[in-house]
């Protein structure tokens, strides 16, 4: 949809779907700074090309270890046999780790290996690797044998071996413990922080490090695919990641203090480079949840470095970072690491009268988008919302349907705003006037387009916009959903009324919200009818009427039949009883689908076609239970 801002009733428009950014931008050089670390020389005098071209892992050696990593996946999940076997090939790999560690396929298959190994193995493999530290961690391959390592201590860090005493290994003195280990890679990065956090392979060690060392793994750094590299793509946004916290010693944060004041050090770098930017990203999100003072301490050094660049321009200067792509990329995380009234005095200062001007920028819409994340009260809100309020279809027509979603995120999460919104939203989309428009809402916000364009309707610009034809709705198959419209709908649907939205939902026919419960974004647009504390039962049960007829094409369908599962658990029996009805007439095909008979199973199919009455029983039973617990649970 091409909209021109200046006339907000122009006809044929479809908002782009734009909430998707590129993140492609050429990468920024560093900028030099006398605190730029040289190069050390190797203990041995070898430089890092020459060690390179004596690392060589033969071809049988690496044979070896393929074989032995497969009969390991065959073997028994637990017991002293995998142990022992563990072990063995982990001491072959300690001989010639380093060849191992820098080789593609050997590099894969130590990451594997590492997953299994018990806690003196990988420590003795880790102490093999230390003298070349620096060269694995800047090696494409090497970069994610160390990361894997690092990985393991939520599992190793707690085991009772790690209080036993130190062993001899040999002639190698002492056996170091994971802690020392852990302890002395943070010492070398700290030492030569600019060069690890500016090499592309060398910042993932430094991020998975922060993390280590402050007890708390991200959703991002758990999920990665094995062997990725630089590449964003795929990757959950931060403000998306749950983390996993686990108990690390106190050196461990002492250590994680000591790296946090290196960003400070050089705080240019670290706010301009690409690369060493993502290091401050994940140290500020690590930093929120365990040294929260000292997070605030960084997010100040970062706005206050940016509020004094080209003070000569127009505005505040804040405003130029908030449109380049790295810095912005680090304002993003600040915003939404900042407590409530920082955050307020940073609208104040730096947001408050150019919010329409960033929402229209193709890169400074997203820390905007953070911001509006961040909203958590109605002083903050009603200065955005006013602002804004009057630019929503332009926004969306210039294809940042982000920045709408945000917003209405924040009417959601503060409570506040909730009606006005929606009005504004029937008025972008066209569904305004006159009224019977209403009822079309879900579609055109699901597929974000205006009801001109979603109806395919040509109308003069002056004209008086024609009543909704409810005979031409129901002919017109659902539209395809977009992820950000359903994020729309969902938050809609947890307003304190949402009888309007409900009203559009009831009015679909039986195959367009089965083409809703189908679509994989779709789909959570009835997991939110089914969860929101908005929705009564009745309204419920009213909605999932038009779907009667429709449970069999539910049930074979990847998202379809987990929306089914949903309806079936909060189900009275009554209502189990006609799904199990209308499932049983064909239950053959469900058990030949590969999703089917997942649902035939769940509701227990052959026992309600061959013995009703224990199968009521059975429900019935499922059923007390549920309202016990929901009692409680009220109580």
């Amino acid at each position: 949809m091409g909209l021109d801002s200046r006339s907000p009733q122009k006809t044929g428009r479809r908002f782009p779907d734009g909430g998707k950014r590129w993140r492609g931008a050429k990468e920024s050089s560093r900028p030099p700074t006398s605190r730029e670390p040289q190069p050390r020389p190797r203990p041995d005098g070898r430089s890092e090309p020459a060690l390179a071209a004596h690392v060589h892992l033969s071809p049988e050696a690496l044979g070896y270890f393929r074989r032995a990593l497969s009969a390991l996946k065959e073997a028994p999940e637990t017991g002293e046999e995998r142990e022992l076997m563990v072990q063995n090939v982990l001491k072959e790999v300690e001989a010639q780790a380093l060849a191992v560690a820098t080789n593609r396929s050997g590099s894969e298959m130590l990451q594997e290996l590492l997953e299994f190994s018990p806690l003196k193995p990988l420590c003795r493999v880790w102490a093999a690797l230390r003298p070349s530290l620096r060269f694995v961690a800047c090696h494409r391959c090497g970069i994610h044998v160390l990361q894997s390592a690092l990985l393991q201590l939520p599992r190793l860090l707690g085991s009772p071996a790690v209080e036993e005493e130190e062993e001899e290994d040999g002639n190698d003195g002492p056996l170091e413990t994971l802690e020392e280990l852990v302890l002395g890679l943070a010492a070398e990065v700290c030492d030569d922080f600019l060069f690890y956090c500016g090499d592309t392979y060398g910042s993932f060690v430094v991020r998975t490090l922060l993390q280590v060392l402050g007890g708390t793994l991200l959703e991002s750094e758990r999920t990665r695919p094995r062997g990725s590299q630089s590449s964003e793509v795929g990757r959950a946004p931060a403000w998306e990641c749950k983390p996993t916290d686990f108990e690390v010693p106190e050196a461990f944060l002492n250590r994680l203090q000591d790296l946090s004041s290196c960003f400070l050090k050089d705080i240019a770098v670290f706010i301009t480079d690409k690369i060493s930017s993502f290091c401050l990203q994940v140290a500020l999100q690590i930093l929120h949840l365990k040294l929260p003072q000292l997070c605030a301490h960084l997010c100040s050094a970062v706005i206050d470095y940016l509020s004094t660049r080209n003070s000569s321009a127009d505005g505040s200067p804040l405003l130029l970072f908030l449109q380049d792509q790295t810095s912005s990329r680090l304002l993003e995380q600040v915003l939404l690491v900042l407590e409530p009234t920082r955050l307020q005095n940073l609208f104040k200062d730096h947001f408050q009268g150019q919010l329409q001007t960033l929402a229209a920028h193709p890169i400074a819409n997203f820390p905007l988008q953070r911001l509006l994340d961040s909203i958590t009260t109605p002083d903050l809100l009603s200065p955005v919302f006013e602002e804004l309020s009057s630019a929503l279809e332009a926004v969306l027509a210039q294809g940042h349907p982000g920045v709408v979603v945000a917003l209405v995120g924040a009417c959601r999460r503060v409570g506040a705003h909730q009606a006005q919104v929606l009005q504004l939203l029937f008025k972008a989309f066209h569904c305004a006037e006159p009224l019977s428009r209403h009822v079309a809402c879900v579609p055109l916000f699901a597929t974000l387009m205006a009801y001109e364009v979603y109806y395919g309707l040509v109308e003069e610009e002056e004209a008086v916009p024609a009543e909704h034809q409810v005979e031409m709705a129901a002919a017109r198959p659902l539209g395809e959903v977009t992820v950000l419209g359903s994020l729309l709908l969902q938050h809609l649907l947890h307003f304190s009324t949402p009888g309007l939205v409900l009203r559009s939902l009831g009015a679909l026919t039986g195959p367009q919200l089965l083409a809703l419960a189908q679509n994989p974004a779709g789909s959570h647009v009835l997991d939110a009818v089914l969860t929101s504390p908005s929705v009564t039962r009745k309204q419920r049960r009213c909605l999932l009427q038009t779907l009667k007829g429709q449970y069999v094409a539910l049930a074979c369908s990847r998202h379809g039949s987990r929306v089914l599962d949903a309806i079936w658990s909060g189900a009275t029996l009554g209502a189990r009883k006609e799904i199990a009805a209308e499932l049983g007439e064909r239950n053959q095909e469900l058990i030949r689908d590969p999703f089917g008979h997942h649902v035939a199973r769940n509701v227990a199919l052959t026992t309600f076609l061959k013995r009703r009455e224990a199968w009521e029983q059975q429900q019935g039973a499922v059923a007390k239970r549920r309202r016990v617990l929901n009692s409680i649970l009220e109580d």
